[in-house]
């Protein structure tokens, strides 16, 4: 027998993006708050990072990953918020009722607003097609921080990065804790992609502690082995020649793919670019009363980032539990290459602002001296100079030009010139 129930809010991620949301509705005075988390704790990706540098935009302190999950979990459990762990939600029974299975039994939850929270994960090597046996000592830097920090098992001893991106840091010290050497990282791209103020970072980890070299415009062709990973093959993109580099570790890092099953199951509209729910400045997704924040959006940002949405996120739910109102219509945001996507990517009629106060935007390929512009149509809304963009790194464009937007006009354009 299913067992049926209810509430105001039921939110799917026990994240640092669903754990603030949780926290700020309570705040705002909103009563029944529930978190389901499939993980059988609290607290999202950061439990499993055991090095510094959480919590310095959401709590203004420095903390580690695990630290920076308990101080969520423990806030949480403190103000009363029911967080079910070891709980997923598997599919809808309503516009607004979520199937969930659990130790339990079968669940069905009604709410009158449902908050999507579920983040992101990396693709992993048979999603990006790369040739060869299928050896153990295969990761991603999910699962690997999840073997070592979750189940507290061994990994190899010499190991090649796939990825030179802030991610790929974690992966690096994740495996220098264990006493593992690294002895390569490898990017496709023309240099690392790691960025200010994380530069420091990249210099202790991998220059000083490791010394772990980056090979640029280069790739992971092949991996051989039989039982173990005993070599990967690089191919280095300009000249094609391979070289075989030993190891007994791979680790692919980045390239994220958010969360969306429970999002594309309940019928929400996708954002081609980001391959997440398609949300307005108010978070709100194209299902009425159903909101989504965090790196279920766009892949990863960091923890606090992902957080401060959650916040901004709860404000808008509590105006929708009491007014009831609902921004139809939203005007999508289009962009051109080598911008690779915007987030929020639509703007309602309302012209919320966004939720970190600017609009996010990533590009697909190193740029300097570019300018952005804003078009509706043949108008001008906005333009925006910058020295320097890189891939794998966020930039804040202005919302200063939101005001501008005709709701009943044509679709949004974004567009890079390059000098």
């Amino acid at each position: 027998m299913i067992e049926s129930d209810h509430c105001d809010v039921l939110i799917v991620g026990g994240g640092p993006a669903g754990l603030a949301a949780a926290l700020e509705l309570r705040r705002l005075g909103v009563g029944d708050v529930r978190v389901v988390e499939r993980e059988p704790e609290a607290g999202g990706v950061p439990r499993l990072c055991h090095h510094t540098g959480f919590g310095i935009r959401d709590f203004h302190r420095i903390y580690s990953g695990p630290a920076y999950a308990r101080r969520y979990a423990r806030m949480a459990e403190a103000v009363g918020i029911t967080v079910h762990t070891a709980t997923s939600a598997t599919g809808w029974a309503g516009p607004r009722t979520l199937s969930l299975t659990s130790p339990r039994g079968l669940e069905q939850i009604e709410a009158a607003a449902i908050l999507l929270a579920t983040g992101c994960r990396e693709r992993p090597r048979s999603a990006r097609l790369v040739p060869g046996s299928r050896p153990q000592g295969v990761f991603t830097t999910g699962s690997l921080q999840q073997f070592v920090h979750g189940h507290s098992q061994p990994v190899g001893r010499r190991a090649v990065i796939v990825g030179a991106e802030l991610v790929s840091l974690s992966a690096l010290m994740t495996l220098a804790g264990m006493g593992s050497a690294v002895a390569l990282m490898t990017t496709e791209l023309p240099r690392h992609q790691i960025y200010f103020p994380y530069l420091p970072f990249k210099w202790y980890a991998a220059d000083v502690l490791t010394r772990t070299p980056i090979a640029s415009r280069a790739r992971v062709s092949r991996i051989l082995g039989q039982r173990r990973v005993e070599a990967v093959e690089v191919t280095y993109l300009e000249g094609g020649q391979s070289e075989v580099v030993a190891c007994d570790t791979v680790v692919f890092t980045g390239d994220w793919v958010p969360e969306h099953e429970l999002a594309r199951r309940g019928g929400l509209l996708l954002d081609q670019a980001t391959r997440g729910p398609l949300v307005d400045t108010g978070l709100r997704s194209s299902a009425r009363g159903v909101f989504a924040a965090g790196n279920l959006l766009r892949g990863a940002e960091t923890a606090d980032i992902a957080a401060l949405e959650g916040r901004r996120a709860a404000r808008h739910i509590r105006d929708f539990l009491e007014h009831g109102t609902w921004a139809e219509g939203s005007l999508p945001i289009q962009r051109e290459a080598p911008i690779a996507w915007v987030t929020p990517g639509a703007i309602p009629a309302s012209h919320d602002g966004p939720p970190l106060g600017h609009f996010l935007f990533r590009v697909s390929e190193f740029c300097r001296d570019v300018q952005i512009r804003v078009c509706q149509g043949q108008r001008l809304l906005h333009q925006q100079r910058f020295r320097w963009l890189q891939p794998n790194q966020s930039i804040r464009l202005s919302s200063g030009w939101l005001a501008a937007v005709d709701p009943a006009g044509e679709a949004l354009r974004l567009v890079m010139d390059k000098r």
